[in-house]
């Protein structure tokens, strides 16, 4: 199987390595319009070649987009006139509303499977890819149905080649949901990040009392403005309404504390860890890895 990717960063760059090792790809075309991205790839064995875009998609059996999101909504209309019959094209953007819209009256719509692995680091480009990044994770497949089968069929196999395990909804669906788990903490971080700078413009040794709790909270505001902007753009209407919920609990803690009702903070925070068991229901094997 030939393989194009664009976009060769963690996700793009972590899926070369990836299906060259399974064996799911027997040859990966990198297409990246930063020239370092490219050099570093090829340098690293991520990819086999660097291509123009229209010269890889005429040369893949499945076409990757890594992309940006609005570059997705940019480029796929005629990456999807440009394949034939028996080509493949998936995206692994983190909204998928507005992109499967874009292209849900082209003629080839069927060849396209919208779909977001949820998985990622705060790293970026190619240095940051790692074979290894979608074991255990989640894959997500969008509207299925105006997939036809053997696309869906390969684009399933190819998840399940990394170990993923696959789950289906509606485009919508998934932009609501992924607003909340995903997006929400996001900015979260980036917020944190912003205030923490603020501070340290007067504190100068704040940044020795951080400990892991600041680490761990503060770690996806390192993440790439360039990927995060257009899904938060993409995503607006349900970031505003998650926001809406999160700054009313904010202003609830802010009111307790400033009151001194401890033992109101104390039950709040009691009925936050109830978080525990949602995250800890996931089924474990003896090796402590998720059962596939």
């Amino acid at each position: 199987m030939r393989v194009a990717i664009a976009g060769i960063g963690l996700i793009g760059g972590s899926l070369a390595l990836s299906l060259k090792r399974n064996g799911f790809a027997a040859e990966v075309i990198g297409v990246d319009t930063n020239e370092t991205h490219c050099q570093k790839a090829l340098a690293l064995g991520i990819v086999d070649s660097i291509q123009p875009l229209e010269a890889a998609v005429d040369m893949a059996d499945i076409i990757i987009l890594a992309i940006p999101v609005d570059a997705s909504i940019s480029v796929l209309p005629g990456i999807l006139d440009q394949i034939n019959d028996h080509q493949i094209v998936v995206d692994m953007g983190s909204t998928k509303k507005d992109i499967c819209q874009a292209i849900h009256d082209h003629p080839k719509r069927a060849r396209f499977v919208a779909s977001h692995p949820i998985a990622g680091t705060e790293n970026n480009g190619p240095e940051a890819a790692f074979a290894t990044l979608f074991l255990d994770k989640v894959g997500i497949i969008c509207d299925r149905e105006l997939s036809d089968a053997k696309a869906l069929g390969v684009i399933e196999k190819l998840y399940k080649s990394l170990f993923m395990r696959l789950t289906y909804m509606e485009s919508a669906e998934h932009d609501r949901h992924i607003a909340y788990v995903s997006h929400l903490s996001h900015i979260t971080s980036f917020t944190l990040g912003l205030t923490v700078l603020e501070v340290e413009k007067d504190e100068k040794n704040i940044f020795d009392m951080a400990g892991s709790g600041f680490a761990s909270t503060a770690r996806l505001a390192k993440s790439s403005p360039a990927m995060w902007a257009p899904i938060f753009d993409q995503n607006a209407k349900n970031l505003s309404k998650v926001l809406t919920a999160y700054i009313k609990n904010l202003e609830m803690f802010k009111h307790l504390i400033d009151t001194g009702d401890r033992d109101k903070v104390f039950e709040l925070m009691e009925e936050a860890n109830d978080i525990r068991r949602i995250l800890n229901g996931i089924e474990l094997n003896e090796n402590n890895k998720i059962k596939i």
